[in-house]
């Protein structure tokens, strides 16, 4: 399977607060590179320990692209600035949910890109497993994890 490369635009490994609960919960750009696919999805996951992991963002039939601006909306089907559909998280959202660990925690959110070899016949508003089990046999490429950290 290819590699894609996934970039988020920060200065450093570290959630400016305006991606985050605390400033404007708004999703940060995305830069993607070395794309062979039609579409693309994205996960954002909290690892918040060896066994739990919790989805703050889950999107898919991107037609590919190498950016994803900040600011996507919370809606389960997006037509601007491009067209997608969205997830509910593990927080119980449609869209991107900001990182909002517990005060004093560090967490560590892992951005995920797949590269897909067509749309996925997947409701609007379903859930990381859903995506998941959708995904298998179209998945042709993956990108590296992009990392970054939030402490309140």
């Amino acid at each position: 399977m290819e590699n894609l490369i996934i970039n988020i635009d920060f200065d450093k490994q570290e959630f400016p607060k305006k991606f985050t609960c605390d400033g404007e919960n708004i999703s940060p750009a995305i830069r993607i590179e070395r794309i062979h696919s039609n579409y693309l999805a994205i996960t954002v996951e909290d690892w918040a320990g060896p066994s739990k992991k919790t989805c703050h963002w889950l999107i898919w039939n991107i037609e590919a692209r190498d950016s994803i601006p900040e600011h996507i909306p919370g809606e389960t089907v997006i037509t601007r600035p491009f067209e997608a559909v969205q997830g509910k998280n593990d927080l119980g959202k449609i869209g991107y949910s900001g990182p909002c660990p517990p005060k004093g925690e560090v967490h560590t959110y892992y951005f995920n890109v797949y590269g897909l070899d067509a749309k996925l016949e997947l409701k609007p508003g379903s859930s990381r497993e859903e995506l998941e089990e959708a995904m298998n046999g179209h998945m042709i490429q993956y990108g590296g994890q992009s990392i970054a950290t939030y402490q309140r």
